[in-house]
């Protein structure tokens, strides 16, 4: 039976996890929350004048879902609330993407599959590192058709909530599409050889649960050597991070943000140190203390 309103709450990800580009994503326990309403017309309609803010991302998300259903397009009102910050590379984007597909799933009844959400979702973001971590929770490793970028699936795994993941997000926005900008064109084969095997170890040591092998496992050179440098501070609050005990760490998707997986007995001290080596530098930055969320997208 279909409902007339819907809450929908998504985790916030951290996609890439060093060298997985496009591919690894891991849902964190920090949330952005979609309320639809089902409403007269044919528009998406902000319930208040900040939710005006995603308007081309929520009607863009909103077609998708129409089109997927072959249904046309009925009116509803949003609103978006929640902490996952925009344009830090936590999964802002598609916390919204996944609140309105799930959501107007809910509202009409179509019965569509957390799976089929996130191709859906993969087909809007052009990648599916969020997307899987977000809707379907946890650890998860996508693959996409190579010649028309399709999702085809997800493995994911559960995180288990001993491992803490330190997120530093300076006061910058660094919105994805100008961050591959940087990204080049061609690259030297045997940084490609360096980051792959980089990205199947950190897969292996996940999967294995042997957490201790990911102390300075992580290493990329498809990315990070072109993103970084933008981030003033960004590799130094890692290095800090990794110093006072940290596992490991990376930069959050295209930043700002940038994560450190450590134990939860040092976190508060890993924390400490990555806020401490922005300030260093002059950056006004915000940790956070975060776990996996191993559920995914929920209806509240």
């Amino acid at each position: 039976m279909s409902r007339s309103s819907v809450t929908v709450q998504v985790p916030a990800s951290t996609s890439n996890c060093g060298a997985g580009f496009d591919t690894l994503g891991l849902a964190l326990s920090l949330y952005n929350r979609v309320t639809l309403t089902a409403a007269e017309g044919l528009r998406a309609i902000p319930a208040r004048p900040e939710d005006a803010r995603g308007q081309a991302m929520v009607e863009e998300a909103a077609q998708a879902y129409f089109s997927a259903v072959d249904q046309p397009f009925t009116g509803f009102t949003y609103r978006i609330d929640g902490d996952v910050p925009p344009a830090r590379g936590l999964g802002s984007s598609i916390t919204v993407i996944a609140g309105v597909l799930a959501g107007l799933d809910t509202l009409r009844a179509t019965g569509l599959s957390r799976h089929r959400l996130v191709e859906i979702a993969t087909a809007l973001e052009g990648h599916p590192d969020n997307a899987s971590a977000g809707i379907l929770g946890g650890f998860c490793v996508s693959r996409c058709e190579p010649a028309t970028g399709k999702y085809l699936g997800t493995v994911r795994f559960a995180i288990p909530t001993d491992l803490a993941f330190v997120a530093a997000s300076p006061a910058v926005e660094l919105l994805t599409k100008a961050s591959r900008g940087v990204l080049p064109s061609e690259l030297p084969y045997f940084d490609a050889v360096k980051s792959i095997n980089s990205a199947t170890y950190l897969v292996a040591v996940l999967a294995s649960g042997n957490y201790d092998l990911l102390r300075h496992a992580v290493s990329d050179f498809m990315h990070e050597p072109y993103r970084l440098p933008k981030i003033v501070g960004g590799r130094e609050a890692i290095e800090a991070g990794v110093e006072a005990g940290a596992l490991t760490g990376w930069l959050s998707g295209s930043g700002s943000t940038v994560l450190c997986v450590t134990r939860d007995s040092l976190a508060t001290s890993v924390s400490m140190a990555m806020q401490a080596a922005f300030a260093h530098k002059g950056i006004v930055s915000e940790t956070q203390i975060l776990r996996a969320d191993n559920d995914g997208l929920r209806l509240l």
